[in-house]
């Protein structure tokens, strides 16, 4: 997990001296719609535009329906529990759910918040990720006493194919053969 980890930071880096190098050359706001139209033409920046709206759409749905469940979790822990048409989506799973709420109140929320302005967006954005950075060096600091040496070896049991394709492939293929 390590080895894959570190390969993972290795794109993200190339992926990062990319944009760095567009907004060298394109210094205008825009993004990828902007470096596509720059570089690649109108149609294809048209495309890459239209993907940009799909993909903000279905990623603040899926964390919108994330922060209803463990909002909904919490309010349980506390002896609150939703009724099922207020606390789901419709679903043939689901039978009577009408709307999720907690999801439809978080967007709501953000939307009020990014209506009201942009000073007052980055300050919250800056508050979220102060919270986030302490929560995970809380867990690195208290977890650190836990950590067992012993289990590093072997580091990388299955090589460079256990990091690339998966250690259950090449584990499977010792087996049978």
């Amino acid at each position: 997990i390590t080895m894959s980890y570190l390969v993972a930071g290795l794109a993200c880096a190339f992926a990062a001296l990319c944009y760095a190098e567009f907004a060298s050359m394109v210094p205008i706001a825009g993004s990828a719609y902007t470096y596509a139209y720059a570089s690649l033409g109108e149609i294809v920046a048209w495309l890459i535009g239209w993907d940009l709206i799909l993909e903000y759409a279905v990623g603040s749905m899926t964390v919108a329906i994330g922060w209803s469940g463990y909002m909904q979790r919490l309010l349980s822990g506390a002896g609150i529990t939703l009724p099922v048409w207020m606390a789901n989506a419709p679903s043939a799973t689901t039978p009577g759910a009408i709307i999720n709420l907690p999801a439809v109140l978080i967007v709501l929320l953000i939307m009020v918040l990014l209506v009201i302005g942009i000073r007052e967006s980055a300050r919250f954005n800056s508050v979220m990720v102060t919270i986030k950075i302490a929560a995970v060096l809380f867990f690195l600091v208290a977890g650190v006493w836990y950590v067992e040496p012993a289990n590093w070896t072997p580091f990388m049991p299955y090589a460079w194919s256990g990091v690339m394709t998966g250690a259950l492939i090449d584990y499977d293929q010792n087996v049978a053969g």
